[in-house]
């Protein structure tokens, strides 16, 4: 099965095969037109993100408890990023492929965030000292 980036191209190839079959080179230029348009547009949306991210205080959010429930398996740094719209603190526990990165908010809750591979494994919300324990489920 394909993922990810593996689509991408694929549907690069498509595109600029299609394109040769159906104008010739004038197809296969409107294909790496549309390609190179669509990769600037990407390019452009991380560094808004990045941009964002990088103008806020290191590892500062609003809510902490409001970025835990909208975490979920899978996410991707730049997704996260753009959730936090601030740049994680790197915490203890880095090692090869796994990446820990911290967030606090002003009540002193924190999220603590693991990805390996880029990707989001698990995440953990610390409560500061005197916080209110969290709502109980019936």
């Amino acid at each position: 099965m394909l993922h990810g980036a593996a689509v991408g191209w694929a549907l690069a190839a498509l595109a600029i095969a299609l394109g040769y079959l159906q104008w010739g080179w004038s197809g296969v230029v409107l294909a790496a037109t549309m390609i190179v348009f669509w990769l600037l547009l990407q390019f452009s949306g991380a560094l808004r993100v990045l941009r964002n991210a990088g103008r806020a205080p290191l590892g500062h959010i609003d809510s902490a408890v409001m970025l835990n429930a909208r975490l979920q398996r899978g996410q991707r740094l730049p997704q996260i990023l753009a959730l936090t719209r601030s740049l994680g603190v790197r915490a203890d526990g880095d090692d090869g492929d796994r990446e820990v990165f911290e967030w606090r908010d002003a009540g002193g809750d924190v999220v603590r965030a693991e990805l390996v591979g880029g990707k989001l494994v698990r995440w953990q919300l610390l409560r500061a000292a005197g916080a209110a324990p969290p709502p109980r489920s019936n």
